[in-house]
């Protein structure tokens, strides 16, 4: 395969268009998998910061998808899930910063928008916690005490210890309340 030269040298568009042919025109072929794989690869290079646009963190996700779930047997699954981990902490990580950023100018509509979408769809990633708390902050700022108590009461039951549970613990207290369900 060409492929593996064009994605060595960093060609990541010519690298994934070869690809792209391959697995359309040999998706049964030995080696498709390892060509799905190299489509996954080369988006996953090309993801930015946390602070970018994340068009090539979704492009990862579906490409890699495609290698576990087309080709489940493959040596590239478990590579591919790690890929697929990194990729959706990637975005979650741009949710958060954009959320932060409502938060801060007091858009706090905007940022628990932002933030429920981390805590509903990113739940796995390391960016969860941070997102449950930064709820309790945006709805006890509104005054939707019943919201900032549940979403303290979730954080505590998923981070016990943490010190984001600590500081929402402290926020509701501020007000005469406690998190409950």
């Amino acid at each position: 395969l060409g492929v593996f030269a064009n994605y060595r040298q960093g060609n990541y568009a010519d690298a994934i268009a070869q690809a792209k042919r391959y697995v359309t025109l040999y998706p049964t072929d030995k080696d498709a998998a390892y060509a799905q794989y190299i489509i996954g690869l080369s988006y996953w290079r090309q993801i930015p910061d946390v602070t970018r646009d994340q068009a090539d963190s979704r492009r990862t996700i579906a490409a890699m998808t495609e290698v576990v779930e087309r080709y489940p047997d493959s040596e590239y699954v478990e590579d591919a899930q790690t890929k697929i981990r990194f990729a959706r902490d990637q975005i979650a990580g741009k949710e958060m910063q954009v959320g932060r950023y409502y938060l801060e100018r007091k858009e706090y509509l905007a940022s628990i928008k932002r933030f429920r979408q981390v805590v509903e769809e990113y739940s796995n990633t390391r960016h969860a916690e941070e997102a449950l708390a930064r709820l309790v902050e945006a709805y006890f700022a509104l005054g939707l005490a019943d919201e900032a108590q549940t979403a303290a009461a979730v954080l505590g039951a998923n981070f016990p210890d943490s010190d984001w549970y600590a500081d929402s613990y402290k926020l509701l207290q501020s007000g005469g309340l406690s998190p409950r369900e």
